[in-house]
């Protein structure tokens, strides 16, 4: 039998982003300036419309000077993140 992983809680990766993105008072504009990344890009991982690469990621990270595991940390707001010792 195949234990399957659980499903990685992707809005709350969209509500993470957006939220950084208004802390710092940027615009889609001065983050795709600042990320390197195209606009387009940063308002489809905004919207749901796409979920990046490890690459896109690791760039909004580094622009949001965050820990890459602060950033992506949120996927398992929803479950038990692996690695959590048991109560």
């Amino acid at each position: 039998m195949t234990i399957l992983p659980p499903d990685p809680d992707l809005t709350t990766l969209r509500i993470t982003l957006a939220r950084l993105r208004n802390e710092h008072g940027w615009t889609f504009d001065e983050l795709a300036r600042r990320s390197g990344l195209a606009r387009r890009t940063l308002i489809d991982l905004e919207h749901g419309h796409t979920i990046g690469s490890l690459t896109t990621w690791h760039a909004l990270a580094h622009t949001f000077d965050v820990s890459f595991e602060e950033l992506l940390g949120t996927l398992c707001d929803d479950h038990t993140p692996p690695g959590t010792p048991e109560p």
